[in-house]
């Protein structure tokens, strides 16, 4: 088994869909790893400005941004 800090990486977590997110790692010539997310706790900064924090009746979400998402100021209530 090969193994590397992580610490200072940079990339995108990314759904597959259902309950699956992977860690992906680009490369320069724009190919990729993926990671599977077994860490139980990892710390993470968000550093993507179309990222917004949601709260409503139904729970709380990570999502893109409302411009991004076509909603208008009512929507967001």
């Amino acid at each position: 088994m090969k193994s590397e800090p992580a610490k200072g990486k940079k990339g995108f977590l990314i759904w597959c869909g259902g309950e699956k997110y992977v860690f992906r790692i680009y490369d320069e010539d724009h190919s990729f790893i993926d990671y599977d997310l077994l860490h139980s706790d990892c710390e993470i900064i968000i550093n993507d400005e179309d990222a917004y924090l949601y709260t409503d009746p139904k729970g709380n979400s990570l999502d893109h941004s409302p411009e991004t998402l076509g909603l208008k100021e009512n929507d967001q209530n």
